[in-house]
Order: C-alpha cells, then sequence, then structure tokens
C-alpha cells in the first residue's frame, strides 16, 4: 500500500497558505508544518479554554481534560504507561533538567558515561558538563568519512563495567544515519547502563515504539513532528524514579512531574493531542486497523516507504556531483530524508540563491560542530541541508534539482 499523498498533504493549512505554498519546502528538520489538527486544537484552545486547567468550572475543566488526552493518547501511540509522558518547553530543556539529576544520581559514585560526537549538541553538551563532578565522559566516535558509529566501538567503552549512562542519538541530523537503538539499549542494559534517546532528528520520519526500542529515556520535539513548540520527554518509570526530582517537592510522586521544574504551556499541551489525530486519520483513511500502537506502527512504515521513495532521486544526483560531498548513507533505506551536503564554497549564499529560486532549505553547522569538525567539513562554511518528510512529493524534489542545477 502507498501513502495517499493527496490526503496527507490536505491535513496540512501550509500547503493552502499564499506564503508557504509558493515554495518546495525543504527545511523540515528545522521544523515541520503543524497538521489541521493540531492547528485546529490550539486554535480551539485558546479560544475557549484559555484559562487555569482543572479548577470546578466548564472552561476550566475542559482544558485540564484536553491535556490530560494529549498525553494519554501519545503513551498509547509510543507504547509507554501515561505517566511516563512528560512535557516541556524544548527538547534541550528537557534534556537539560534530565542532566541535572543525572549529575546528582551520579555525584561520587566513580562512574563513566557515553557519549557521540555524532550529537546535536543538546544531546552531548549537557552531558559532557557531567565531567565538573568528577564523572569520566567517555565520547563514542564515529567514522570521519562516514559519520557513522560502530557498536563494536561502544562495546570497548562499556567492557569496565564502570558506565551507567549512555547518551546517543536514534538519527543524527546531519549525518542522517539511523541508529539501531534496540541494539545500543541492550548492550548498555547488559553492562549495567541506562540509555537516553535523541529523537529529535527520527521521530519526524514515524513515531517510534518506545516499548520496543528498550531505552530508559526518549526524547523529542512536538514542532518538528506537525505539532506545536513543545518538547516531549518519555522517561520509563524505573529510571525515572531512580533519579532525584527536579520538580517541587510535592509534584516528586508523579512521574510526569517529577522532572518538569516549571508549569507547562497548558494550550500547546492540549494541542499535542492533535499528533495522535492525525495519525488515527491516516490510519483510518489507508483502512489500517489495531490498536494506537499498532496504528502507529502501520502508518511509520507508510512514511518510511514514501520518504525512501522520494529521497533517492535526490541522492542519485547528489551522489554523481564531483563538487560536493554528500554525508551520510548513500542509500535512501538506511537513513533518514536529512540531507546534509558540504560544498565547494560557503553553504550560505547557496542557500539564499535557492531561496531566490524558490526552495525554502537551510545553511549552517545546524548545532552539529562535533560531527562536521570530526568529518572534516568546516563549521565556519557549514553545510546546505535539505530535509525532506512524509508530505515531500516528487515533484517538490524534481524543482529542488532543477534549482541546484542552476545555482551550483
Amino acid at each position: 500500500m502507498a501513502l495517499d499523498l493527496d490526503f496527507v498533504r490536505a491535513q496540512f493549512p501550509a500547503f493552502a497558505s499564499p506564503v508557504l505554498s509558493t515554495y518546495a519546502f525543504f527545511e523540515n528538520a528545522g521544523g515541520s508544518f503543524p497538521c489541521r489538527q493540531v492547528v485546529d486544537r490550539l486554535t480551539r484552545f485558546y479560544t475557549d479554554r484559555k484559562v487555569q486547567p482543572y479548577a470546578p468550572y466548564p472552561a476550566s475543566q475542559l482544558g485540564g481534560d484536553e491535556m490530560d488526552e494529549a498525553r494519554t493518547r501519545l503513551a498509547a501511540l509510543l507504547s509507554v504507561a501515561r505517566a511516563e509522558v512528560s512535557f516541556g518547553p524544548s527538547t534541550s530543556a528537557n534534556t537539560y533538567v534530565l542532566a541535572q539529576a543525572v549529575r546528582v544520581w551520579l555525584r561520587g559514585q566513580n562512574a563513566a558515561i557515553v557519549v557521540t560526537n555524532q550529537d546535536h549538541e543538546a544531546n552531548t553538551g549537557v552531558w559532557r558538563r557531567l565531567a565538573d563532578e568528577g564523572i569520566e565522559v567517555r565520547e563514542w566516535q564515529i567514522d570521519p568519512d562516514t559519520g557513522a558509529l560502530d557498536p563494536a566501538d561502544l562495546a570497548a567503552l562499556l567492557a569496565d563495567g564502570r558506565v551507567r549512562l549512555v547518551a546517543f542519538p536514534h538519527c543524527s541530523n546531519v549525518v542522517a544515519q539511523i541508529n539501531d537503538v534496540a541494539v545500543v539499549a541492550a548492550m548498555a542494559r547488559a553492562a549495567g547502563a541506562r540509555t537516553v534517546v535523541d529523537g529529535v532528528s527520527y521521530a519526524p520520519h514515524g513515531f517510534p515504539d518506545v516499548a520496543a526500542l528498550g531505552c530508559d529515556a526518549y526524547l523529542f520535539s512536538a514542532y518538528k513532528t506537525y505539532g506545536p513548540h513543545q518538547g516531549i520527554m518519555v522517561l520509563r518509570e524505573a529510571f525515572g524514579m531512580e533519579l532525584p526530582g527536579q520538580a517541587h517537592f510535592f509534584n516528586q510522586s508523579v512521574l510526569y512531574k517529577r522532572h518538569t521544574p516549571a508549569g507547562p504551556d497548558h494550550a500547546q499541551v492540549a494541542a499535542c493531542a492533535g499528533m495522535a489525530d492525525y495519525i488515527d486519520d491516516l490510519a483510518a483513511h489507508h483502512g489500517l486497523a489495531g490498536d494506537a500502537a499498532g496504528r502507529n506502527r502501520s502508518v511509520h512504515d507508510l512514511m518510511r516507504a514514501q520518504e525512501v521513495a522520494v529521497i533517492a532521486p535526490l541522492l542519485d544526483y547528489l551522489a554523481a556531483r564531483n563538487d560536493l560531498r554528500l554525508i551520510g548513507p548513500r542509500r535512501a533505506e538506511d537513513r533518514a530524508p536529512t540531507v546534509a551536503v558540504a560544498l565547494d564554497r560557503d553553504a550560505g549564499p547557496v542557500a539564499e540563491a535557492l531561496g531566490r529560486d524558490g526552495i525554502a532549505c537551510g545553511a549552517g553547522d545546524f548545532y552539529a560542530v562535533r560531527p562536521l569538525a570530526a568529518m572534516r567539513v568546516d563549521p565556519a562554511k557549514g553545510v546546505l541541508r535539505l530535509s525532506a518528510v512524509h508530505y515531500t512529493s516528487p515533484e517538490d524534489v524534481s524543482r529542488l534539482i532543477a534549482a541546484l542545477d542552476r545555482v551550483l
């Protein structure tokens, strides 16, 4: 079964916008378009529910109900318990708070943690700063030619049994290699270590079954998964309750509040239920049955198949050029459709020229300074990043390739 692209694009108001629809949009890794279901819920909340929730009057009760619905629906979709889903202002903020809990958890234990140099800085910088507490920080390094992480290298880092936590990306925001989270989590667990996964660059390409992955924490961003600007953190109960709480003392018995030191954005939390609405609508339109998690897995596979098909011509085109370096795997099946290229010139002016030619894309280091430097790419020159998702059309890709021909 193929994804019905006409139905998909009809769910996104941006494709009817006189401003946004004039461009072929390839800046999805910076933030996806929000789906209609999210926009409708956010509008309704700001129109009819924008009061303090959970008070004993109708508007307040409805607002609280919608916030609760978002947590319940997303938990079912991700195959985790409702209490294991918490919201914060961003994934960077959620990761920072989690790192502060780990800082206290490991203090004085002669422990080590593992980070990678494939990561976005949000999921490596905060962990590296734990060295200030005397915690040893070990780096799982990428291959400088391919940008890939080799699990055999991780095994060597885990061998002495002192590692208590491994932080790594499900998918890099410039390399785009999809790491086998289940394999890494199992390796870490066997060595007595917890795992924290940055899913920001993977979740837009299909919400994960977190239970099947086996990690202890999984973080991603709603605004990159067709939702509002929120960070979503799945923190499995055993790990979350073991970590020292970071919230008000009277909230620490509730897992989804335990590591949320600031009050949530009520309207945006409620609007996150629209992400689950969207998945359900896709499943219903394509005749996919099952419980919430099963429907999500089926939609995930549809999304990925569409992305693999649509991005393959771009990868072939880029691989055939001798004036650029395609970062990450060559095969569409092995990567997310986030395509970074190092050019024979500064990437910024190229992105600007593409913008004038009707292509919306970005250039820079994308907070991925460490992997770019490890792959001998000058972060000051940056890379051109061309990022697609499941709603990207073959016509968009053809338009991009034609524009690249003119600009390069």
